[in-house]
């Protein structure tokens, strides 16, 4: 079951994560005429379904609509973690067994999902970042046991039009998580603190922001292109004694590396509550 135009795909919940996977979609050619989708509110609904041209039920005046769209070669659910485990056995009457199942949901288990599924439903856990809007992101895959080859491939399918696609053993989806799925907030966030210390330096707030974006969209594009690792492009514009070097001395003087793995230290953690929280 690769996907294909016609593949019918159904999203359940169109926050910011699966939103992006939706425009990342589309963005690859998929048919909008295959593809579902629900909200909760009504104004919601229109607002989606004006912006990306396809079906949007709201579940505030039609409480059959997440049952309705699980009629679906691959149902995406992208509601919060702690509503996963409700949808699931809502949906559940409504799967048909070939249905493959797609979370986007941090900390919720397969094993969780399984329990309020039909027996042997296939089972994806995605984990994507938001750049899959522009056609620039990262995803992790782990699969039940029960997902087919050509499954895994139609889920796949999903995200690789628009990004890196990885598939990975569960038990490392809440590092995937970590790093790539909350990546997009950590660049975000130097960009932010690059352009707040040169405006402490006195430079306009404007031009800050732009040097600092364009820094960062320009190194993620020579990393994406450029056939060196990270390190290596560091090491070509770090020239000895020079000050790129001393900022970069000053970054490990300062421990920047503990501070990153502390990061996603607590990054996997929070993940592991969200499990035992919803989850169980």
């Amino acid at each position: 079951m690769s996907l294909t135009p016609s593949t019918t795909v159904s999203f359940i919940g169109l926050g910011n994560m699966n939103s992006a996977v939706l425009e990342g979609l589309l963005a690859g050619g998929h048919d909008p005429e295959s593809v579902r989708a629900t909200v909760g509110r009504v104004l919601s609904a229109e607002t989606k379904s004006t912006r990306y041209g396809i079906a949007v039920t709201a579940t505030e005046d039609h409480t059959e609509a997440n049952r309705e769209v699980a009629n679906a070669h691959l149902v995406v659910l992208g509601v919060k973690p702690k509503a996963i485990v409700e949808v699931c056995e809502e949906i559940a009457p409504a799967l048909s067994p070939d249905t493959v199942v797609v979370s986007v949901a941090a900390g919720i288990s397969i094993d969780s999902m399984a329990s309020r599924l039909p027996a042997g439903q296939p089972i994806v856990r995605a984990m994507p970042n938001t750049p899959l809007a522009v056609q620039q992101g990262a995803v992790g895959l782990a699969a039940s046991a029960e997902v087919t080859e050509s499954q895994l491939e139609a889920a796949r399918g999903l995200f690789e039009q628009a990004g890196t696609v990885v598939v990975v053993p569960e038990s490392q989806i809440d590092l995937v998580a970590g790093i790539s799925g909350s990546g997009p907030a950590y660049f975000f966030h130097l960009a932010e603190l690059l352009a707040q210390t040169a405006v402490e330096h006195g430079m306009d707030a404007d031009v800050a922001e732009q040097l600092a974006s364009a820094t960062l969209a320009g190194a993620g594009r020579m990393i994406a292109t450029q056939n060196a690792s990270a390190a290596e492009l560091r090491e070509n514009i770090t020239s000895p004694q020079g000050t790129t070097e001393a900022a970069l001395r000053s970054f490990t003087e300062d421990d920047l590396s503990g501070v990153v793995a502390r990061g996603i230290a607590a990054n996997i953690r929070r993940s592991e509550e969200l499990s035992a929280e919803f989850g169980s």
